[in-house]
């Protein structure tokens, strides 16, 4: 599922699309010790518009389409539709469109057992639909064979107590200490999945869509546990397993020059495939291309291919995950953020024996700590 299906379905996760429908809601929440506390199922034809809004608002977040990063695809393995399987839980509870209490009260417990986390959360699943409008070869006129995705969407939301600051007494006409022991839903859902997965613009059930707020810090036990597919590497980990290649491959030649001049070309890269729908990856020909184009020798870059599969077993990464949007010089109590456009600004040298960076300055007035330096 690419970016562009992905934002197909976020635009059109609204009544007022006409292609949507959001039939039903089930609501979870399980406690500190892994105990489903209580469940419901909503009907959102009767259910207050206010409501409505807020699991409108909710679930929407979890159709993030920074993809690749905050929300990946995850293939089922091939045992995984075996009978209490993670995918045929899931297939069978989108068959019965929430509508079969045993099998949303097993998919909660299903939750609670294999989620890894200590603290209290709520479990919101909406049962949809969406019209999918069939274009001709021009991508422009309907064709009248419309097709219903139909989809559950969850969204794993944090509950905490707050009882922080301040609160004005209507009663006593009072500032006194806030004192609030309830357990509050938060609106942002720490993690989500989709299922199943729109590809092709048609419905894949071997295939769904994981959602992690924090992209550096994804819950595995969601992926692995709760929904019963391989862990893949975050976008962090992508960014460091590169840098570890580089390393390893260029060696004593990595300097500024060699760290900056391959960021441009990732950059590059980015920007020419920028209208592409699928992800860029980097692999380990690729990479050796870009090494021999700035002109690492041979002898280094024929060390791409072992050290490239040492490190990443020979999964591409995805490019977007390795470009850096500053470059950032670190020295002991030293730190120099510098912006993409100003990267030919600096470089490393040895003045009169001593290891030096250099900044040309075109203005010959500059700030310290806010106060204007004249440069003469």
């Amino acid at each position: 599922m690419n970016k562009k299906e992905t934002a197909e379905i976020k635009k059109n996760f609204s009544d007022k699309s006409g292609f949507f429908v959001m039939e039903r809601v089930l609501t979870g929440f399980v406690d500190a010790e892994k105990n489903l506390r209580c469940y419901k199922i909503n009907s959102c034809i009767a259910m207050p518009a206010e409501e409505h809004d807020v699991y409108d608002e909710t679930l929407k977040k979890v159709l993030n389409t920074n993809v690749g990063k905050n929300f990946c695809e995850y293939e089922f393995p091939s045992e995984s539709y075996e009978e209490g399987k993670p995918q045929e839980l899931l297939y069978s509870l989108l068959k019965s469109e929430l509508k079969d209490e045993l099998l949303c009260e097993n998919f909660l417990n299903h939750i609670a057992n294999n989620l890894v986390d200590d603290a209290p959360y709520a479990v919101i699943t909406a049962y949809c639909k969406y019209t999918v409008r069939r274009k001709d070869k021009n991508d422009e006129n309907y064709t009248g064979e419309d097709e219903i995705y139909r989809y559950l969407l969850t969204a794993i939301c944090p509950a905490k107590t707050s009882n922080d600051g301040f609160a004005f007494n209507n009663d006593d006409n009072e500032i006194v200490k806030k004192l609030n022991n309830e357990l509050i839903i938060g609106r942002a859902p720490t993690d989500g999945f989709l299922y199943p997965v729109f590809s092709n613009r048609s419905t894949d059930v071997n295939h769904v869509m994981y959602y992690s707020k924090s992209a550096s810090n994804p819950n595995i036990s969601i992926v692995e546990n709760v929904l019963g597919c391989s862990f893949v590497m975050s976008a962090e980990n992508e960014k460091t397993s590169f840098q570890n290649i580089l390393k390893n491959v260029v060696g004593d030649d990595l300097d500024y020059m060699v760290i900056k001049t391959v960021n441009e070309k990732l950059q590059e890269v980015v920007e020419e495939n920028k209208d592409d729908t699928d992800k860029t990856v980097m692999d380990n020909t690729k990479l050796k291309d870009i090494l021999t184009d700035i002109g690492i020798p041979q002898e280094r870059v024929q060390m791409v291919e072992p050290v490239f599969e040492k490190v990443c077993g020979n999964v591409p990464l995805t490019v977007s995950n390795l470009v850096e949007n500053k470059t950032v010089v670190s020295a002991t109590g030293i730190t120099v953020n510098i912006k993409p456009d100003f990267a030919d600004k600096v470089r490393t040298s040895v003045v009169d024996g001593r290891r030096c960076l250099l900044i040309d300055i075109d203005d010959p007035t500059i700030e310290i700590n806010g106060l204007p330096v004249s440069l003469t």
